[in-house]
């Protein structure tokens, strides 16, 4: 994934031929991932799958939620992952596991109530959360493109308490109406979820793009800004998003990575530098 058009003008520095890192050397990748991680407290559980949502789980255990629990999707729960797995199957999502389990009892264990967050994505999103990854088009039977969802993806999203999402922030992705609903986020407004028998207080919770931090106002239930990247205004998040957003205030600018935290994800969480790029 490359972000490189859209790299907030706060991370670079002109040079007489090409831009280059300042010393705030991160990239758009390693900040989603780390404001991501920040969102897991400590005692939580979490349904992740793989790439980015991984990376923030894995960086969330090994930094202030040592006592995350990590749950996937074909059955892994508890595991202490030494490495990046590449499937939700990968053998390494069952390492030092509190559990080895099936992916039914992942989703009765949601439908309980027992799991705080799930992480999810899309090719699209609307302004209420709902998630398209199923198609893109208007006939379901001659998609102009066949998206490898829904998986688990509706189960999840109407199960689990709050859903994570994390993903580049152009119009493309963030739509005022989706051309398929994958995954219900607050349907269209308040109530919605709750008159469809979705556990009350269930939802969307955090939307970490490449350019903010997005929540949902709690009475409209609309995405809002609650913070920036640096460098990043509310033009440029408003021009890359089809529908309005609101701010929630004060707005607020978001943290940047630590040395730490850069340390953990680049040395012990993405080695290969399979999710934040070389």
């Amino acid at each position: 994934m490359n972000f490189q058009h859209r790299t907030p003008k706060y991370f670079l520095t002109l040079n007489t031929e090409n831009l280059k890192l300042n010393t705030f050397d991160y990239k758009p990748m390693e900040l989603m991932i780390c404001a991501a991680a920040s969102t897991l407290e400590d005692g939580a559980m979490v349904v992740v799958g793989t790439g980015a949502p991984c990376a923030a789980a894995m960086l969330a255990q090994k930094t202030t939620a040592p006592n995350l629990t990590l749950m996937f999707e074909a059955g892994g729960v508890g595991p202490r992952l030494p490495q990046m797995p590449i499937s939700v199957g990968d053998s390494r999502t069952f390492y030092e596991g509190l559990m080895a389990t099936s992916m039914s009892d992942i989703m009765e264990t949601c439908q309980r109530g027992m799991v705080d967050y799930t992480f999810l994505g899309g090719a699209q999103i609307d302004a209420y959360g709902n998630l398209n990854s199923t198609m893109i088009g208007d006939d379901y039977q001659r998609p102009k493109v066949r998206l490898p969802g829904s998986g688990g993806a509706s189960d999840l999203g109407s199960l689990c308490w709050r859903v994570l999402v994390i993903t580049p922030h152009d119009r493309r992705r963030f739509v005022e109406k989706l051309d398929f609903v994958t995954t219900p986020g607050y349907l269209d407004g308040p109530g919605a979820r709750e008159a469809a028998g979705l556990p009350p207080g269930s939802g969307p919770y955090k939307v970490i793009t490449s350019l903010a931090v997005l929540g949902f106002h709690h009475e409209t239930k609309r995405m809002q800004i609650e913070s920036l990247h640096p460098g990043v205004t509310v033009d440029q998040v408003q021009a890359e998003t089809g529908f309005q957003l609101g701010c929630r205030l004060p707005l607020e600018t978001t943290t940047e990575p630590t040395s730490e935290q850069l340390h953990i994800l680049r040395d012990e969480v993405d080695p290969h530098r399979y999710i934040i790029g070389r």
